[in-house]
């Protein structure tokens, strides 16, 4: 059975991204057009693992449904400042970050009025730039801004990539598990080809992973076979700690340290380290 594969020539434009880790924040976006795919649960918990780890991270809800906030025990509907007062109204981030439990997390939270920002910026001039203004304010303060994108290709989404040094892109080991991505690369072409030149891929990340299936097992050697070193090593599995953790308000890691979910989580964190040859 094949899983819809891309065609080669879309790998072959892009390289894992190397960067040198300094001073400034790096800001990886995660993104998926496709919803279900583990974008949010990867946005929390590898900020988090980063966390743990002791880098100093901001995590940046860039989707109005607003679940990366809701998943570290934040009400969205309390929210008085959010990313969207940032974007619209150039209120500086730092009046709306939020402190996480965990020392080293941070989140700039999002709420619904996000989804009106795309119209409001319509007439906007440079509004693909907005997110990037925004957190070049405070981009020094943090080793590592992680955005969770919007489950769309819209001006969200844009902002996001324009402002980002990389981009994670979630794959889930399911039928269908390439479908759409190759519309998303070409996305992240045009973007550095117009708005962001330095954008690189962070990496591919397979989610939602049961060993235990000829499907997920397959899905995982075409994204490796099409994808080669762009493909991260780390497979998320399947797990209920990963799934009930937001209902408790918590990344894995401090919901259950010793889960399959929070351990995998971990790794990524350090193969994105290792990846970028950052050490403290």
């Amino acid at each position: 059975m094949k899983i819809h594969p891309l065609s080669t020539t879309h790998v072959q434009i892009f390289e894992v991204a190397n960067f040198q880790f300094n001073q400034m924040g790096k800001i990886i976006a995660i993104a998926n057009q496709k919803g279900g795919v583990g974008k949010t649960t990867s946005a929390i918990n590898l900020a988090a693992s980063l966390a743990v780890l002791e880098y100093k991270t901001l995590l940046v809800d860039a989707d109005p449904q607003a679940n990366s906030t809701s998943g570290l025990g934040l009400n969205p509907k309390e929210i008085k400042k959010s990313i969207y007062e940032c974007m619209v109204d150039g209120l500086d981030p730092s009046e709306a970050i939020i402190a996480n439990e965990l020392k080293f997390l941070h989140v700039l939270p999002s709420h619904i009025d996000l989804v009106g920002a795309e119209v409001e910026m319509v007439n906007i001039e440079h509004r693909e730039e907005k997110m990037r203004d925004s957190l070049s304010k405070i981009k020094d303060q943090f080793d590592f801004i992680i955005i969770d994108c919007s489950p769309s290709l819209g001006l969200i989404t844009i902002n996001s990539l324009t402002a980002a040094d990389s981009v994670l892109i979630p794959v889930q080991c399911e039928y269908f598990a390439l479908e759409g991505l190759g519309k998303l690369l070409n996305t992240i072409k045009i973007i550095q080809t117009r708005l962001n030149p330095k954008l690189e891929i962070e990496g591919i990340l397979l989610t939602l992973y049961d060993s235990r299936t000829s499907l997920g097992n397959q899905v995982v050697e075409e994204v490796r076979t099409h994808f080669k070193n762009i493909a991260f090593n780390t497979i998320i599995p399947r797990n209920v700690k990963l799934s009930e953790s937001p209902s408790f308000g918590l990344p894995a890691i401090v919901h259950d340290a010793e889960s399959k979910g929070a351990i995998s989580y971990l790794n990524l964190a350090h193969e994105v380290l290792n990846k970028n040859g950052i050490r403290k």
